[in-house]
Order: C-alpha cells, then structure tokens, then sequence
C-alpha cells in the first residue's frame, strides 16, 4: 500500500486530466471530476466511476441537467499500488479509462484498448 495526503493524490489526478490531448479534453462537456475516500461499500475495490449520459448517447433532448460525474477512489487506488510509481500509472489509467466512458467507450472496448 502507498501513503499519500489527499492533496498528493488529488494532484496525480490533476495531472492525468492535463495528460488528455487537448482536442479531446476541448470536447469534455459537462462533466465534473472528483476524488473520493472510498467506492459503495458493496464494490470496495473499485477504483473509479462514471455516472452520467455519454456524449455518445445525447440527442436534442440534453439540456439543463446535472454534470456527468467521474469518480476517482483514493482509498482502493493506493492499497493497490506498491510505489508511488505505480500508483501515479494506476491513476492515468484509472482517469482515461473514466474519461473514455464520457467519449462512450465501454468496457469491453476498453479492454480490447488496453485501459481495463
């Protein structure tokens, strides 16, 4: 497991997010991420969470509603992790598996991709 402060690992998010080519990040639309302690007690290894409608699956009918939300798990992500380095991959890939899911990618597709 690594130690890490909250705002250790909020920064390795931050910088996974600044990784995402800025023709994709341009496309992001309303969608929020946020790092959280832990997952649903029912799925406790989770690492990350994508709640929302995929831009993928948006017609003329989006509009006004909530941001998609991507949640990155802390807790899980470092009992995962055996260095700082990894838990700095382990984010990256976590970040654009859950930004994939935004673009409308599943997980089989993201399998096949190599960002399970």
């Amino acid at each position: 497991m690594v130690e890490m402060t909250r705002d250790e690992f909020e920064a390795l998010v931050s910088d996974a997010l600044d990784q995402i080519p800025s023709q994709l990040a341009a496309m992001m639309d309303n969608v929020a991420v946020f790092v959280e302690d832990e997952p649903d007690p029912a799925t406790p290894e989770l690492l990350g969470l994508y709640e929302g409608i995929p831009l993928t699956e948006r017609g003329e009918w989006y509009a006004g509603v909530l941001p998609d939300r991507i949640l990155i798990y802390m807790g899980p992500t470092l009992r995962h992790c055996d260095s700082r380095e990894q838990a700095v991959e382990e984010v990256r890939i976590t970040v654009i598996h859950e930004v994939a899911h935004h673009f409308g990618f599943d997980d089989d597709e993201l399998h096949e991709l190599g960002w399970s």
